[in-house]
């Protein structure tokens, strides 16, 4: 077993991306950090080694070189069901339930249900980031909308945005290792003739050709937010909306004064622990 302490959430959220890409089929929130669990490679038997190497990947991976690691020897265990239990499905708002497809849930015609299983790729109903973008779709996505996705991860929003009824939906991510991923669960939800997933590392001046969309989803970080939005901006038609989220808390106010710049009218924020995702509209009439 592997724990690294951060009680840092940017930071925690860099080394849960990092301890899967190292191997491990799940990572466990702690109190003061996270832990997974990685199968030893022949003849490995000295944890300092271990804790070691693994303290060198993460400074190349996370670029915090003071993380402390601790690594333990634990008895055999089917772990993939053990990382199991502590999930299942969870109601989103109103109209969303997310749950991973080893849980039955009973079908309610008012709910419609997003099957993501975890994985290498960010993006679960268990990340107040993913919530609040979800919760937010809710408002408004009325039906038949033309919908960008940027940075999709495991293409939950863009899967939740067809399901509420956007005609078609863009999901752009960066990450060739997760865009099998989403496409797999964009199969898995039945809305592979609305959503379509590409791999694509987006800047401002990319985006407005993609468009134009009635509505844009960014759950990425405020530091890439702050770049992309003008592009967002001009990809979107006049009223048309935009979800950003991966902001923290501390970080809102002066961003909102930004995007208040960049012709942006704030319609509503969702706070959900540490991050705010936030609701906005082009100015102009739609």
């Amino acid at each position: 077993m592997v724990t690294v302490e951060s009680r840092d959430p940017l930071v925690r959220e860099r080394v849960a991306e990092a301890l899967l890409e190292l191997g491990g089929s799940a990572v466990e929130e702690r109190p003061a950090g996270l832990a997974t669990y990685l199968r030893p490679s022949p003849g490995s038997a000295d944890e300092a080694a271990l804790a070691a190497a693994v303290t060198e990947s993460l400074r190349g991976r996370v670029g915090e070189p003071d993380l402390p690691v601790t690594c333990t020897w634990v008895p055999h265990e089917d772990w993939t069901a053990r990382w199991k239990e502590g999930l299942g499905p969870r109601r989103v708002g109103e109209r969303l339930l997310v749950t991973p497809s080893w849980c039955e849930v009973t079908e309610r015609e008012d709910v419609h249900t997003v099957v993501i299983d975890p994985g290498m790729a960010f993006g679960t109903a268990e990340h107040g980031t993913t919530r609040g973008c979800l919760r937010l779709l809710q408002q408004v996505v009325e039906g038949g909308e033309r919908v960008l996705d940027a940075g999709c991860g495991s293409g939950i929003l863009g899967i939740a945005a067809a399901l509420l009824g956007a005609r078609e939906v863009l999901g752009i991510e960066a990450d060739a290792d997760a865009v099998p991923t989403a496409r797999e669960n964009v199969e898995r939800n039945g809305v592979a003739d609305r959503v379509r997933v590409e791999t694509g590392r987006l800047s401002a001046p990319d985006v407005p050709p993609l468009g134009p969309f009635d509505g844009v989803v960014a759950n990425i970080e405020t530091a890439v937010l702050r770049t992309l939005v003008p592009g967002f901006v001009g990809a979107l038609r006049p009223g048309g909306w935009l979800i950003l989220s991966g902001i923290l808390r501390e970080e809102w106010p002066a961003f909102a004064h930004e995007l208040a710049g960049a012709g942006l009218v704030p319609v509503a924020d969702d706070v959900d622990g540490v991050w705010v995702s936030a609701l906005l509209r082009r100015a102009g009439a739609a």
